[in-house]
């Protein structure tokens, strides 16, 4: 491998030669893989899971605690701390009578939802530890986070490697741990589902997003709004999701035709690809989005994109070529560009192709395997 500033793993110094198996311990201290309620977090997590496998390993969930606190309670957080100390006492026992993993796998540590088991075990056991899309902001030090925030801090640091899927979060871990190492791994998804299904030529407007308060409900509303100024425009929009701000969803549409809107209520992902093949463009402002796992289902599906060139939307959507990324909160420019894609035909068929074979090339599960299959390091690389 070949080590850049920073101790950084760049693609295109890594071998094509693949790691042998190894047996991975994988974790997710915000939502388990298992957990009952979907969201784009669990999917990731099972998406890396079949990532690590095609890449041939094999691996199964060591804990299913779950440390996320959506509020800085001093009281959750020492509980939480109590039962990571069973669960360490836990892996330790069963570890030494049927065997130690090769390394462990802790996805998505942050100030909400720190690691507390697995730097621990693999300085017990001497294995490597590896994060992937762990973040880190100065501005969540306040209350106990700043414990919590003072532990993904020495997560990073102890890590053989910190896999990041955008570049925001990458430079975010850098300044407070520049000795760290780190590799890229951008943003993918399983393309098997979509590959029969590219969309039917349909120039309606779709939308896919649950809808909870805070930056989801702030999309829906700004979404509204650039709608209301395109009333010379043809347009019908799908709306799949659901949510506990169903009723402030609606209500934002109120003043649109209703004849124009088709709600479309929760869909199992397994029936979301024949739902964009009916659509025509995506549109989503992304609203504050990590990345959006959904804008690359949309693309799969052979749709362009419109939304917001904001937090980490671009990672996920190539500007100008499979899609269009307006200004941060700019109602104004977000409708234009959905009446741009509308009128023009011919530009919106060459970016739906564009956007089908992004995804279909460089985002899908088989890459993310290979690129997984070739970084991971081995051996005792703790720091």
């Amino acid at each position: 491998m070949t080590i850049r500033n920073r101790h950084e793993i760049d693609s295109p110094g890594i071998s094509d030669d693949r790691l042998a198996p190894m047996r991975i311990a994988f974790y997710a201290p915000m939502k388990s893989p298992n957990h009952p309620v979907p969201s784009g977090d669990r999917q990731m997590a099972r998406l890396l899971i079949k990532a690590l496998e095609h890449a041939g390993h094999e691996v199964a969930v060591a804990s299913e605690l779950r440390s996320f606190a959506a509020k800085p309670q001093a009281e959750h957080y020492a509980a939480v701390l109590e039962e990571a100390d069973g669960e360490i006492s836990r892996l330790s026992t069963l570890w030494a009578s049927k065997g130690k993993p090769d390394l462990w796998f802790c996805y998505h540590p942050y100030y909400k939802a720190p690691d507390l088991i697995g730097p621990k075990l693999a300085s017990a056991f001497a294995f490597p530890y590896v994060t992937a899309e762990a973040s880190y902001s100065s501005r969540r030090n306040v209350g106990v986070w700043i414990e919590t925030q003072a532990s993904v801090e020495e997560t990073v640091k102890i890590a053989a490697l910190n896999i990041c899927f955008t570049h925001r979060d990458r430079d975010g871990l850098a300044k407070i741990a520049p000795d760290a190492t780190f590799a890229m791994l951008l943003p993918f998804i399983d393309t098997s589902a979509f590959e029969a299904s590219p969309h039917s030529g349909s120039s309606g407007l779709i939308a896919v997003a649950m809808m909870r308060p805070g930056d989801k409900l702030d999309s829906y509303r700004m979404l509204a709004r650039a709608l209301e100024r395109l009333p010379e425009v043809a347009w019908t929009l799908a709306i799949v999701g659901d949510g506990p701000c169903r009723a402030q969803v609606e209500a934002e549409f109120t003043a649109l035709p209703s004849g124009r809107i088709e709600w479309l209520g929760k869909k199992e992902p397994d029936e979301v690809p024949e739902v964009l093949s009916k659509a025509g463009i995506y549109v989503w402002p992304g609203c504050g989005e990590a990345y959006g796992l959904a804008y690359l289902e949309a693309q799969a599906a052979g749709l362009p994109v419109v939304a917001q060139n904001t937090a980490g939307v671009p990672e996920v959507v190539c500007a100008g070529k499979t899609g269009i990324l307006t200004p941060h909160d700019d109602v104004d420019a977000f409708a234009g560009a959905i009446a741009r894609l509308l009128t023009e035909n011919g530009e919106r068929q060459v970016m739906g192709q564009a956007a089908r074979n992004f995804v279909m090339l460089e985002r899908s599960l088989d890459a993310a395997a290979v690129r997984l299959g070739t970084m991971l390091p081995t051996g005792a690389a703790i720091r």
